[in-house]
């Protein structure tokens, strides 16, 4: 039975969304400060976190980021609860480390929706390891056991989603892939108008693995479209 944490101090809340999820099947634990959900999470090592961003004593900004820096919690997809519905604060929290994120208020279907596709995702080898696929182009080589990249021969280490959102972009290098097919094969649900989690994973890969982030090589954007990676042809290596 997977165990989820979720990390709220909204009483009213927190009863609801555990009330559901143990209905759903789920092992459900609860803290309702930061200090404690950090420390629950490590005592626990929960399959899921679902946390908020308003927290007392230490914020779900700073939590989130401790919890990415400690190798004991740093694999755990961290679910977003925020009832701050400004683009900015959604940016802040996926770049603290959240994989998705749930703006308040919610409907119960679709937080159900989210937790079900973090942990199908993260329960399982990369499907670049379970079907004959693309895993190397070029300069390019997927590692699905780690999680890596061989990039110009150097290795880089990605998050899960990280190394999901590329290698859905190899599958069909050199075209356009939309944010729909991105959400529905990344992130492993029904798309909506939420492409901001896209822009922000797509970011921190463009950190990774471009020579300026600011200007990116490989990594485009096709505007009003979605994303296409384009990688230089085999011998051709060069950076710049």
């Amino acid at each position: 039975m997977p165990r989820i944490l979720v990390i709220d101090d909204d009483p009213a809340i927190s009863e609801i969304v555990a009330t559901n999820l143990e209905m759903a099947g789920y092992d459900v634990s609860r803290a309702d400060d930061g200090i404690k959900g950090q420390a629950l999470a490590l005592q626990l090592n929960p399959d899921l976190i679902m946390l908020d961003l308003m927290l007392p004593k230490v914020d779900g900004f700073t939590v989130c980021q401790r919890l990415r820096r400690d190798e004991r919690t740093a694999d755990i997809p961290v679910l977003m609860l925020t009832a701050l519905a400004q683009t900015q604060n959604q940016v802040e929290g996926l770049n603290a480390g959240a994989d998705d994120y749930l703006t308040k208020p919610f409907e119960l279907e679709v937080m159900l929706a989210r937790v079900r596709a973090l942990l199908r995702r993260t329960d399982r080898i990369p499907q670049a390891a379970k079907h004959n696929e693309i895993l190397s182009f070029g300069i390019l080589t997927l590692i699905p056991e780690r999680f890596e990249a061989l990039w110009f021969g150097e290795t880089v280490k990605l998050t899960h989603l990280e190394f999901e959102l590329l290698h859905c972009l190899l599958q069909r290098h050199g075209q356009t892939v939309s944010p729909s097919e991105i959400l529905r094969e990344v992130w492993g649900y029904d798309p909506d108008d939420d492409i901001e989690t896209i822009r922000v994973h797509i970011r921190h890969l463009r950190t990774k693995l471009e020579p300026d982030p600011r200007h990116p090589l490989y990594i485009k954007t096709v505007y009003g479209a979605g994303y296409c990676l384009e990688l230089p042809a085999h011998g051709d290596t060069g950076r710049f």
